[in-house]
């Protein structure tokens, strides 16, 4: 039987932003293709994380810069005035997730903001320059100043008795976030799928969490096929669910469709977002964002 659920709280039609010039201040290899990079820098005391699945954008320099190159403001016309600079002039502009944020004044004498960048096979510009950072190299986050914000999806709404996540490397720092968010005894069904068995990670969580990592060089079926069956096999909390899905678009969209179809999870439970796409590279889903944009 279907069960009915209310309305997720919206995210905010406008979300107040402005960009923070940061500086790499430590890198952690987390695993194979799993990298932890810590900002910090003055300007992130007015840098506000809404939790979960914060997202914002990260600029990063070309190659031969010392820092980003950007519009001189955050105002209503950045992306344009962006979009007008010479394509080799301009900052590289890539979406990630807030991994960890933490005050100075809690943590020592810095506030710090943690990013974890998944390492593609393509050896693509952002995982390039992850691989060469050091400390004191300069980036550009362009980020919330306020905690409620339209770059925070996670909103399960009122009544959820339980949640359901599922994404692949790209979507860890989400998950993980969002663990870590979510209130005590919440109980959570996680399907955490990585490349390598070396980059499962500890996931901290007051919630009442069951976390099954699937692991693709353990796995001869195609992604999609092993996600869905491993969902499929599984039998559900008792309750109202709520349900975030991201990761590769192929995937997330398969799983979408066996939770609303086969599973009868309401499909305003189901929140999901293509994080990427099999057999396209960063640079190609970037240019056709764009070409949506304008």
């Amino acid at each position: 039987m279907s069960t009915t659920v209310s309305e997720a709280p919206p995210a905010p039609a406008t979300v107040p932003f402005k960009f923070f010039e940061l500086r790499v201040v430590r890198t952690r290899r987390l695993g194979p293709t799993m990298l932890r990079i810590t900002l910090g820098g003055a300007q992130l005391s007015s840098f506000a994380s809404g939790g979960r699945d914060q997202r914002f954008k990260l600029f990063l320099p070309q190659q031969g810069q010392d820092r980003p190159v950007l519009p001189l403001e955050a105002g209503d016309n950045w992306f344009a005035e962006w979009r007008a600079m010479p394509e080799d002039e301009r900052a590289l502009m890539r979406s990630y997730t807030v991994r960890s944020f933490r005050r100075g004044s809690e943590y020592g004498a810095e506030d710090e903001l943690d990013i974890d960048f998944a390492l593609h096979g393509d050896g693509g510009p952002a995982s390039r320059w992850a691989l060469s950072a050091r400390p004191g190299d300069r980036v550009t986050l362009l980020g919330p100043v306020v905690e409620d914000n339209g770059g925070v999806d996670f909103r399960p709404p009122e009544g959820t008795d339980w949640v359901l996540l599922s994404g692949d490397e790209t979507a860890l720092p989400a998950i993980g976030a969002i663990l870590e968010w979510l209130p005590a005894g919440m109980p959570v069904r996680v399907w955490a799928e990585v490349a390598h068995a070396e980059d499962v990670q500890d996931l901290p969580t007051v919630a009442d969490a069951e976390i099954t990592w699937l692991v693709r060089d353990e796995s001869s079926q195609p992604r999609a096929e092993t996600v869905v069956n491993a969902v499929g096999a599984a039998a559900f909390p008792a309750g109202t669910p709520y349900a975030w899905i991201a990761g590769e678009a192929g995937t997330v969209k398969a799983l979408r469709r066996h939770l609303v179809k086969e599973r009868d999870i309401d499909r305003r439970a189901v929140k999901f977002t293509g994080y990427w796409r099999l057999g396209a590279t960063e640079e190609q889903l970037v240019a056709e964002a764009l070409a949506t944009a304008g």
